[in-house]
Parts: structure tokens; sequence; C-alpha cells
């Protein structure tokens, strides 16, 4: 049994569910697997083939399943890959080593050389956005624009949070639903059909999977100075798991590039900020054409 679930019976109905939704993609799309040093990594790319290239990376208890409602639109104009990080619940290798900035670094750089990317966009969500934030970092050349939403490492993590949500999860199903509902934050829209089948499916992954325990490092106002390239930070005033607050003050005063976006009324997921997303890439694609 991998360690990423809590049984063999959990890790299969995790992944039965999770390839129906992927039937339900709701653009064209293939389906990849790249060899990387941690072991296959699962990679959904669609969009026009020439276009330029866009990597999304999920946060942690998710996979390419949470851009469903947001891909089509990032789609028109981009080459999206939405890549299911190592040691989270989608069809990548269960590797999940020590959250050391290099080690996934190189993890990305091996996606990136397994797709054929030079450079590349990149989108992160939490733990996803440190991960992105690890490359651009290490990497600064391949990496064309940085979008961050809710990013882990910049703003310290809420010990109240952490204490709440590890309580609730231990109270079955109705202690992992309110466990959600803290970390989600404030709805800010009327749920669709798909939002809806995401929260589903969020429920069914913490009831069988083994999230991460560790803290997640915080990166130096020295690393993010080196963030010379256009980067775009979505973060919400009402996080509840990480310090919103000091995300921004940081990014604004180490990134010179930075563009930091507080939604008043959002929490740590936030929703309904993809065209801004997608407009912010547009511009960056149409700088890097005419430079």
């Amino acid at each position: 049994m991998s360690d990423i679930y809590k049984s063999e019976e959990g890790a299969r109905l995790v992944e039965t569910r999770y390839r129906e939704l992927l039937a339900c993609w709701p653009i064209h799309c293939e389906q990849r697997h790249v060899s990387t040093s941690q072991g296959d990594t699962f990679v959904v790319a669609c969009g026009p083939a020439s276009a330029p290239p866009v990597v999304l990376l999920q946060g942690s208890g998710a996979n390419a399943v949470m851009w469903l409602r947001d891909v089509a639109t990032l789609a028109e104009r981009h080459r999206v890959y939405c890549v299911d990080v190592v040691g989270e619940p989608g069809l990548s290798a269960a590797s999940r080593p020590a959250l050391v900035p290099a080690t996934y670094a190189r993890w990305l750089g091996d996606v990136f050389d397994g797709l054929g990317l030079a450079r590349a966009s990149l989108i992160g969500v939490s733990l996803g956005g440190w991960i992105s934030l690890a490359f651009a970092t290490t990497h600064p050349a391949r990496v064309n624009g940085l979008v961050l939403i809710s990013p882990c490492g910049i703003g310290r993590t809420k010990a109240g949070f952490m204490f709440k949500a590890g309580a609730l999860m231990l109270m079955g199903k109705w202690g992992r639903r309110k466990a959600l509902m803290l970390a989600v934050g404030p709805i800010r829209e009327r749920p669709d059909t798909a939002a809806l089948e995401i929260a589903r499916f969020s429920l069914l992954i913490f009831a069988h999977f083994t999230p991460r325990r560790e803290r997640i490092p915080m990166f130096d106002d020295g690393a993010l100075r080196t963030l010379t390239l256009p980067v775009l930070a979505v973060i919400g005033a009402q996080d509840a798991l990480l310090d919103s607050k000091q995300t921004k003050a940081r990014l604004e005063q180490s990134a010179p590039n930075a563009t930091v976006r507080l939604v008043a009324d959002a929490g740590h997921v936030i929703h309904g900020e993809t065209a801004t997303i997608a407009e912010f890439l547009a511009k960056g694609s149409e700088l890097l054409a005419t430079g």
C-alpha cells in the first residue's frame, strides 16, 4: 500500500473517481506521463500546441481536477499543462521527498524537459505556489511569468488553523467537511456543478489520503529579490491558513516586478480570478513576442 493513502481500497476509490472526472475535461486534451528524478509524473495537456506554454501546479491534497473550471479560459491563448505534483492524490508517483527547494526545482525541471519546454509561465496554488517559487528562484531563465495563488513559503502558516483542522479531521465525515470549509474560506459566488463535484471529490480524497505533516519552508528576502520576472500574486484577505498580509508585504518589498491582488472576500481557495490571470499571461506573451 502506498504511504500516501490510508488503505489500498481508499487509493482505488480516489483513483477511480479521478479518472471519471478526467473524462469530463471541458476541452480536448492529451494525458501524458513523463519520467523525472522522483518517478513518473502525470500531465494533462490542452490548448493550441503552438501557443505559449503555461504549467499549472495544484495545491496539496489535490490534482488536475482542481482546474476543471478554469482550464478552458486559460487554454484559449495558451498551451496548458496541468501537472499532478508527486506525492499527492493524483496519477503521479507517490514519491514524497523532504520539502527542499532544490529537490522540487529539479523535479519540475525534469517535467519541463519531458514536455520539451525550454521556458514556460507558471501558475501555482498553495504548495504548488511554493514549488513554482522554488523553480523560479533556481531557474529564472526558464520562467516567463509567475502566477502565485495563495502561495506557501512567503507569509507564515497560522498555527491555529493547523490545530483546528487537525482536530476536525479526527471527527469523521462531519469533521472533514468542517475542516474543508475552514480551509476554503468564504464562498464568493454560487457554486456551479463543477465546483460541487470538485468539493465532493476533495471530501473523498481526505477520507482516504494522508496529507503532508511537515512545515513548509519560508523563502528568505534574498530569494524573493531574485524574482525579476513578472509576478502576479492573488491572495485572500480572509485566508485561515496563511498570513496574507505578510505575503503581500514581503512580495511588495522584495519582488521588484510583483503585482499583488488582495481579494477582500476570499480565503485560501480563490475563485473568480481566471480572467485576470489569463490577461496577465497574455500580456506577458505579447511582450516576449515583441521583445
